[in-house]
């Protein structure tokens, strides 16, 4: 009898000593109070409140907007969502295909999804869109945001998109469709070289599998050189980084590790087996769509110099999350830890930073082939320049101290930039084009044009069959097919602008050769075609010396 008495009392005894002693731990920086002030409002509100209240609704919300607080990454995901939120990784989908994050109240298109109707439209990385339809789309919160996205093959949805640059808001019409699975969207081997580009558009369940096969097909061509394209890719599945990182490493390096508030968040990734691609000169292409695992993998080959880094500025996302399930089968993901770089950079870029030294170096106009440290000196004269001008208009608050910018070193000693994303070591911007070709694909006269051109006896696969390279080198745009363009594109209200043409004659024929490629072929011939006035791609073809140097240092 006395054991069964003593034992509820010790849990008694135990129970109140615990109590003081994790009191103290709640109440240390107003949490306990905190909560009993969240309590004390829902219990009022369900008493009180002129209506009826659903308090699953309330704290939900409750919720949401305290992990919104925290960061635009650790967000609340309800019991429905989560048995889609695997969809885009696992499966296949209906949408308009775009990789998006909310930044600021805004959806932000981190890069529109290869081959998908968004890409197809125009619709580009760093576009904000501002609504949906009729619906005023700021402010939408991240779950929100799939359900107006998304829908049945063959609808349309409306958006109206701001984009920086452009002085008025952008009128997109796209059609929703099945939203391609592959993550390895395209691969070929360059016209007359032994270089080879494999382009993945996101790190899913077998993007690494899907990488290997590639190049293994490459070198079955005869490549010796390879251009990894990694614009445009958000991330995904990290476990792929790891492994596509790997494959490019010898043994024992780090490519990259994670640093939180508590030590059992802090974790290390090494490479652990001698590459199968370990001997073959790369380089990295990416751009501001280029984020997390794109991120993950570009700098770790630019930290162990493995490999160069050409394009623009990446996105910056290197929060790590860690998701937490809730009884009702609903869960929240909560960022943990900071991703760094072998050489000690964080990836995350700080998005309330509006004059943050990396983003002036998409203010920048570089010379062609200018390399980190040339940036450096432009980066410190630009910041010398705007900071007399904001001291000359009183804004020394907004001046940046010139000595701040943050430098390291790689591997074997090069100079690499922190503060933010994988800055490239030779940055080089992409031509943009004018409103008028932006209209051109917004009404989808490419697309038009060609379904025209092939049905009008003209059989493009019967001239040329399986030789792609010879539809490549001697397949041009006429001066009739252009006249037969312009009368569509104005049959569609398009007032025909000449000037605008001169200015993207380039692109225009590029884009109606290369809508023919991808109708005929495949994307991989599509995108052969652009890789020809593709500035990014030709700088990176042109700095294989330096990347074969580069590997030789090893």
């Amino acid at each position: 009898m006395r054991k069964r008495i003593f034992f509820p009392i010790a849990l008694i005894v135990i129970g109140l000593i615990a109590g003081i002693a994790i009191q103290p731990l709640l109440s240390g920086d107003g949490l306990y109070e905190q909560i009993r002030k969240y309590q004390e409002v829902i219990s009022n509100s369900v008493k009180n409140y002129v209506d009826p209240v659903d308090t699953q609704k309330l704290t939900e919300a409750a919720i949401r907007g305290m992990l919104e607080e925290l960061d635009p990454h650790s967000t609340y995901i309800t019991a429905e969502e989560m048995k889609e939120v695997d969809e885009d990784f696992q499966g296949s989908f209906e949408g308009i295909g775009v990789q998006f994050d909310i930044i600021e109240d805004s959806i932000v298109v981190i890069a529109p999804i290869a081959d998908g109707p968004s890409e197809k439209a125009g619709i580009q990385a760093g576009d904000r869109i501002v609504k949906i339809d009729t619906l005023d789309a700021v402010g939408l919160s991240r779950d929100e945001v799939p359900k107006k996205l998304k829908g049945p093959k063959g609808t349309k949805v409306e958006l109206v998109i701001y984009r920086s640059g452009s002085k008025d808001l952008l009128t997109f019409t796209i059609f929703r469709d099945k939203i391609p699975n592959l993550t390895v969207d395209a691969f070929f081997l360059i016209d007359g070289t032994d270089i080879g580009v494999v382009s993945v558009n996101r790190f899913a369940a077998p993007t690494n599998k899907e990488m290997l096969e590639a190049v293994w097909k490459l070198k079955k061509q005869g490549m010796k050189k390879l251009i990894l394209d990694l614009r445009g890719n958000p991330g995904g599945y990290l476990n792929q980084a790891f492994m596509m990182a790997d494959e490019f490493l010898k043994s024992g390096d780090t490519i990259v590790y994670t640093q939180g508030r508590r030590p059992e968040f802090d974790e290390l990734y090494i490479s652990s087996k001698e590459g199968t691609l370990e001997d073959i000169p790369l380089v990295v292409l990416v751009n501001e769509g280029s984020a997390s695992a794109s991120e993950i993998v570009s700098g770790s080959m630019q930290d162990l110099d493995r490999g160069l880094i050409v394009g623009e500025t990446t996105f910056g996302k290197g929060l790590v999350q860690r998701q937490y399930p809730l009884p009702d089968g609903s869960a929240y993901r909560l960022t943990i830890a900071r991703y760094y770089t072998a050489s000690g950079r964080s990836i995350q870029r700080d998005y309330k930073d509006k004059e943050a030294y990396h983003n002036l170096i998409g203010r920048i106009e570089l010379p062609e082939g200018s390399n980190i440290d040339h940036a450096i000196g432009l980066i410190r004269k630009k910041i010398t320049e705007e900071n007399e001008d904001k001291i000359k208009h009183g804004k020394k608050n907004e001046v940046i101290n010139i000595d701040s910018i943050p430098i390291f070193r790689t591997k074997h000693g090069r100079t690499v930039l922190g503060g933010g994303g994988i800055i490239p070591d030779y940055t080089v911007k992409n031509d943009t084009i004018t409103r008028f070709s932006v209209q051109l694909r917004m009404k989808r006269i490419f697309y038009e044009y060609l379904d025209k051109y092939l049905h009008n006896g003209t059989d493009v696969k019967a001239k040329y069959g399986d030789d792609f390279i010879k539809f490549l080198n001697e397949w041009k745009v006429t001066d009739a097919m252009m006249e037969d363009f312009r009368k569509l594109a104005e049959s569609k209200e398009i007032e025909w602008d000449e000037k605008a043409f001169k200015t993207d004659e380039k692109f225009i024929k590029s884009e109606i050769k290369s809508t023919l490629a991808r109708t005929v072929w495949d994307r991989s011939a599509s995108m052969q075609i652009f890789y020809q006035i593709d500035k990014q791609a030709q700088m990176a073809i042109k700095l294989f010396p330096e990347a074969v140097k580069l590997l030789s240092h090893k």
